[in-house]
């Protein structure tokens, strides 16, 4: 969907179009449904999506067209939905790698090694500070541009560059330790 058809989109959600919100919901819920499952695991990450998207619909009237990216400002109310999480449980989850994709081969080698590596990379990445786990989540499971996530976690883009950095280099730190290499 261009950026166009989402800000149609969400005029006619505004006025209480659900068909419309509907394509907003479809277009954003995979990757906040992963942002989330990376930050509190899978017990939690589909009720608190559905969250997000329920304060998404309660607050799409005073979202402002052209002023900010619309995935912006659905991160980051799926970040403080997660904040508010661990604010309300004040628990430590443990990262998981159960996501479904359809893209992965079936060749049973391939999978185990692909499974290892994914184990020894999220616990690794779990180690890390809040901070530089939700810019590696947000850069290479999400996929997000750097404009983007700097104005989700309220930085410039100088500032995140910076912190993604920071965060590749205490990974790949972390990752030698427990002798893991790429």
């Amino acid at each position: 969907m261009t950026p166009k058809q989402l800000d149609e989109c969400v005029l006619k959600a505004q006025n209480g179009d659900t068909d419309s919100f509907a394509k907003i919901y479809d277009q954003f819920v995979d990757r906040i449904y992963k942002y989330v499952f990376f930050r509190v695991g899978r017990e939690d990450a589909l009720d608190l999506t559905e969250a997000v998207f329920l304060k998404v619909w309660e607050n799409i009237k005073s979202y402002k067209t052209g002023r900010q990216y619309l995935s912006s400002w659905i991160y980051r109310i799926a970040h403080n939905a997660v904040v508010d999480h661990y604010r309300m449980s004040k628990q430590t989850v443990e990262l998981t790698t159960n996501i479904p994709d359809e893209k992965q081969e079936t060749n049973p080698i391939v999978l185990t090694e692909r499974k290892l590596s994914q184990e020894s990379l999220v616990k690794a990445i779990s180690k890390l500070k809040k901070k530089y786990q939700q810019v590696i989540v947000l850069k290479y499971v999400n996929e997000l541009d750097n404009k983007e996530i700097a104005k989700i976690m309220n930085k410039t883009e100088g500032g995140m560059r910076i912190l993604k950095f920071r965060a590749l280099k205490a990974l790949r730190q972390i990752m030698e330790e427990m002798d893991v290499r790429y």
